[in-house]
């Protein structure tokens, strides 16, 4: 269950990733500024993506999670493969904000799911695996991505990872399944109008969201736009910025990510404060070496310093996605982790992506060539805050934590 999970979030991140890497002969072909493409790559993601994935999570809790991540799988892939076919800024952003529609069901039901199959102690553990879709999706976009572009076009990128997405969804309905959940009439209908009252009661909820929403707007912008910086600054080939990012999202990535998942559940077991103080840790390290790699002036050094803030600003999300599971009984997960979602990705997503395009637009007239680069550093101070705020959820964890009502299944 939890690989097969973790091969569809693997196409979520792939088919977001892709467009990234493909920044240069799209902006090329299709006539975009940097801030019309920091659109598509934001904004028009970020709308539908954010504000259905509460829906599409009450359907999951009502119905069934395993079916609604697969037919989620289908839609968003098949978006993905019409991206290939835009011939105009408004077909591909209104492509783009497809792909949002599908991935909105994807991930708050696989939180959910997963949370019912392992128990706590394992829980960060199982989340952290699920959550190494990121960095493997970032990885195998960027890379695949690449040669695609450079032996046949952009267009078949985005077609041929399309498809494979819309050929797995029906394999995934075969093999997940759901846990039969306890046979009460909140677990049989949970609405909305129970599960958002009692999270927003909690500050811990709206301290964690706000900090993962600032580390998600730098955190999503620079991987929108680190590959053109690549190709701007440094002089990288369409193939040498694929290797490049390939190989920091795989190294560096999938270590933060599973290191997170570890260090969660040992320390958390004994106080739960830790859910909060790791990620906040991790983000004050994160911030001055991000900047000191997008700034430097050597391929080699640059790779250095990227590679282990790559590592370090996904450490959170074992850690702090678990920690939004118990805020509620177990049968309002998919709701609440919707709930999170929705403000760190409408934050996030739409803000992040958007904000370094239109300032790289902005700052042209100041830094020139170098304007991309100096767009990307100004969004890294967004770290240093989701930390401050994530230093000042860990005050509220231990009281709000909701433990589980009986063993899984």
């Amino acid at each position: 269950m939890l690989g097969f999970l973790l091969i569809a979030y693997i196409f979520n991140f792939l088919d977001r990733q892709i467009l990234g890497i493909l920044a240069g002969p799209i902006i090329a072909d299709l006539k975009l500024t940097d801030a019309q493409f920091g659109a598509i790559g934001g904004i028009a993601f970020a709308i539908l993506y954010s504000f259905l994935g509460i829906p599409l999570a009450m359907l999951a809790d009502r119905t069934s999670r395993s079916r609604v991540i697969a037919g989620s799988l289908a839609v968003w892939s098949a978006f993905t493969a019409l991206c290939g076919s835009a011939t105009s800024f408004i077909q591909l952003f209104i492509f783009r904000l497809g792909v949002g529609v599908g991935e909105a069901g994807g991930v708050a039901p696989a939180y959910a799911l997963i949370a019912d199959y392992f128990p706590p102690q394992r829980r960060a553990r199982a989340l952290a695996i699920f959550s190494l879709g990121i960095p493997l999706g970032l990885a195998l976009g960027t890379l695949i991505g690449a040669y695609l572009a450079a032996w046949v076009n952009w267009r078949a990128a985005f077609i041929v990872m399309g498809a494979a997405g819309v050929l797995l969804a029906p394999i995934m309905l075969w093999v997940v399944r759901d846990v039969p959940r306890p046979k009460t009439p909140s677990a049989a209908a949970p609405r909305l109008s129970e599960t958002f009252p009692l999270i927003a009661r909690k500050p811990a909820f709206w301290l964690m969201a706000a900090a993962a929403s600032c580390s998600s707007l730098a955190g999503y912008g620079l991987a929108l736009w680190t590959p053109s910086v690549l190709e701007r600054s440094f002089g990288f080939s369409l193939i040498e910025r694929g290797q490049f990012l390939a190989s920091i999202f795989l190294i560096g990535g999938t270590a933060g990510v599973f290191l997170g998942g570890v260090l969660a559940d040992k320390l958390g077991a004994g106080d739960k404060r830790w859910y909060a103080w790791l990620p906040a840790v991790a983000w004050l390290v994160t911030a001055p070496l991000f900047a000191l790699g997008l700034l430097s002036e050597n391929a080699t050094a640059a790779w250095l310093l990227l590679l282990i803030p790559n590592a370090l600003n996904i450490l959170w999300l074992g850690p702090v996605t678990t920690a939004v599971q118990h805020l509620v009984p177990q049968q309002l997960r998919s709701t609440a982790s919707a709930s999170f979602l929705l403000i760190n990705n409408f934050i996030g997503l739409g803000v992040g992506p958007t904000l370094i395009g239109w300032l790289s637009d902005n700052y042209k007239v100041r830094f020139g060539d170098e304007a991309l680069r100096y767009a990307s550093v100004s969004v890294i101070g967004f770290y240093v805050l989701a930390a401050l705020l994530m230093f000042l959820a860990s005050r509220r964890i231990t009281q709000t934590w909701v433990e589980d009502e009986a063993a899984p299944a």
